[in-house]
């Protein structure tokens, strides 16, 4: 048995308060909107109760924030992409921000699992003074069980149409890939972090956060295997390549605060959910 889900999430502003509106069909669901910070700050997280994809199966998300809204949306655990016999699990995530609205677009990893046959696909339209702080994490296989990614294919797309675009197939044969000092070189998880605007950044506020990035990484464990860099005016991102999704994960959280406290003067405040 496949399923097919759809969730549509909506931030709108009413008064002081930002409200999440949301439909669903299928397996997928919003819990409770939380206010950690306030009425300014929507925090939501994104549930999946069959707990991963098998062949076959979609997901299909679309967030919409309307504008001087901010929302958070998170997820309690990986996205797993299972074994498959043949058919490809998809799930496509697909936001449209007004202006003035800002998104924190924060899932924790995608896992996928030896045979699996899966595609992750984000596409990111955001108007004119509209920002986006998010993240894509995914690992192969799961080193600690001694489950190794030895089959399989896994795609990614990353796109904000007509300014950025990234896409990739990961292919467990391919050992050049896989192992190559080109390729993953042996890590198993690979992640990026990015800050993407709806016009161009001004130049000091995009030096200042690659010059944060930067000093972040040096310090961390994975300097050798991470950087910083703006493929255009719009878009800041950080790229890490890690033996585990623990250092990746570790290293991007304190960019990503860092970069809140630059680029919108907010306080550190992580989804309730991670530390549970």
């Amino acid at each position: 048995m496949t399923w097919q889900a759809n969730l549509k999430l909506a931030y709108e502003r009413h008064g002081e308060r930002v409200v999440a509106r949301h439909e669903h069909s299928g397996p997928l669901r919003i819990l409770q909107s939380l206010y950690p910070e306030g009425d300014a700050i929507c925090h939501n997280v994104l549930v999946h109760p069959p707990g991963g994809l098998v062949g076959g199966d979609t997901l299909d998300i679309a967030v919409q924030t309307a504008a001087d809204t901010h929302g958070l949306v998170t997820t309690p655990g990986a996205t797993r992409f299972y074994r498959s016999d043949g058919p490809l699990a998809l799930q496509t995530t697909r936001i449209a921000m007004q202006a003035g609205s800002r998104l924190e677009w924060l899932p924790l990893e995608a896992l996928c699992y030896n045979d699996c046959n899966a595609e992750n696909r984000l596409v990111m339209s955001i108007e004119p003074g509209a920002e986006l702080l998010g993240w894509d994490m995914t690992a192969f296989g799961l080193p600690n069980a001694n489950l190794p990614f030895v089959q399989g294919s896994f795609a990614q797309h990353i796109e904000v149409p007509g300014v950025w675009l990234e896409r990739g197939r990961v292919d467990a044969n391919d050992l050049r890939l896989m192992d190559g000092p080109t390729g993953l070189n042996g890590a198993r998880c690979m992640a990026s972090l990015f800050f993407v605007c709806g016009t161009k950044l001004d130049r000091a506020r995009k030096q200042s956060s690659l010059d944060i990035a930067r000093t972040l990484i040096a310090e961390s464990e994975l300097a050798a295997t991470a950087g910083a860099t703006s493929p255009n005016g719009q878009v800041i991102v950080v790229r890490v390549v890690a033996p585990l999704v623990e250092p990746a994960m570790h290293l991007l959280r304190a960019v990503r605060n860092a970069w809140r406290s630059e680029l919108w003067h907010l306080p550190d405040c992580n989804p309730r959910i991670w530390a549970m």
